[in-house]
């Protein structure tokens, strides 16, 4: 019996360390196809770009130095404002909007694309109401006093308010070293939240909605806001010394991008939510953000075996998917 066990053991080994090593090699391939196609693109895309960049940059800059001449030895409140109140208008602009159908279901040709059928129809007042409350107060008690830590850090080596704009190819550098940045430290900041240890005191607010919404991307435990929802995506301008306008653009685009994959429809034209929607579902699959270290873990396997995984695509007409790729009916 023993001999058996450790061969067992024995095969076993191999076996792991050939899923990893497949595992990486699969995910060398598709940044590798990423980063072929964006060569590809690149000149072509940037140059189109940068035309229109070029064609505007002198009113941007203008209206630039026209603020930093208004707040004149204040830059401090202009940096505050800009990096809290203008990601806030994008959020609560986008999250307004999606409550009115999360709140009456209507307008039907929004409503039809909802993920989970039947889930939040409408939502509850009550829970709705809390999750608010916990949203504002992490934005004011905890993302504000965060945003004035980072103007300190970023004017120990630098100005996040100098007068020159950076240029756009900078801003792209920019935009992809903070994407980067946010894939590694919000998947492993989430898995190390899905720890027993944590999970009860701390992570489990945020599962109350296993069906979520888009303003619920932002209720959660203050320590998880923290650690997992801001350090993410506020160390990609720290390690870059970004400017600015760098800086709430990235705010304004990273709360964007949570609310649609917390908003629980599958919208023409925007991003898939199919692939967190499923993490509030089932718990254990899907901690990123990309994807891609799900890949490289193998914890998306489960989630790869489903219907939803093929309804993860940008939807380009306007049929539900999950009409056109509905669910298996449910054995009875």
């Amino acid at each position: 019996m023993k001999g058996e066990a450790g061969s067992k053991l024995h095969d076993e080994k191999p076996k792991q360390e050939g899923h990893i090593w497949g595992s990486m090699r699969k995910t060398a391939f598709i940044l590798g196809s990423g980063l072929l196609l964006l060569v590809a693109f690149w000149n072509s895309v940037t140059w189109h770009l940068q035309r229109f960049w070029g064609a505007s940059g002198h009113f941007w800059q203008a209206e630039w130095e026209r603020l930093l001449s208004t707040f004149e030895g204040k830059e401090w409140i202009l940096f505050i404002i800009a990096a809290t109140q203008v990601p806030s208008m994008c959020f609560w602009g986008l999250n307004g909007l999606l409550l009115v159908v999360d709140t009456t279901g209507k307008p039907n040709f929004i409503a039809r694309y909802r993920i989970q059928v039947g889930k939040n129809e409408p939502v509850d007042p009550v829970k709705l109401r809390q999750s608010i409350r916990t949203v504002l107060f992490n934005q004011f008690m905890i993302s504000l006093p965060i945003v004035v830590f980072l103007y300190l850090l970023l004017k120990l080596w630098g100005d996040p308010c100098r007068r020159e704009l950076p240029t756009f190819h900078w801003f792209l550098l920019e935009l992809a070293i903070f994407t980067l940045i946010e894939e590694v430290m919000f998947y492993y900041s989430h898995r190390l939240l899905h720890h027993p240890a944590f999970y009860k005191k701390i992570h489990k607010k945020h599962h109350e909605w296993t069906a979520p919404i888009g303003v619920i991307s932002l209720y959660a435990h203050p320590v998880e806001h923290v650690v997992s929802n801001m350090l993410p995506v506020v160390v990609g301008p720290i390690v870059m010394g970004s400017h600015l306008s760098s800086i709430t653009m990235w705010f304004s685009l990273a709360l964007i991008i949570t609310s649609i994959s917390h908003c629980g429809y599958h919208l023409p034209f925007l991003p898939s939510p199919e692939f967190h929607d499923y993490h509030h579902l089932k718990f254990n699959q899907c901690y990123g953000v990309l994807g891609v270290l799900d890949h490289l873990h193998g914890t998306d396997t489960l989630f790869k075996q489903t219907k939803a995984y093929e309804r993860h695509v940008l939807l380009l007409g306007f049929t539900p998917l999950s009409e056109s790729i509905p669910d298996p009916p449910k054995m009875e």
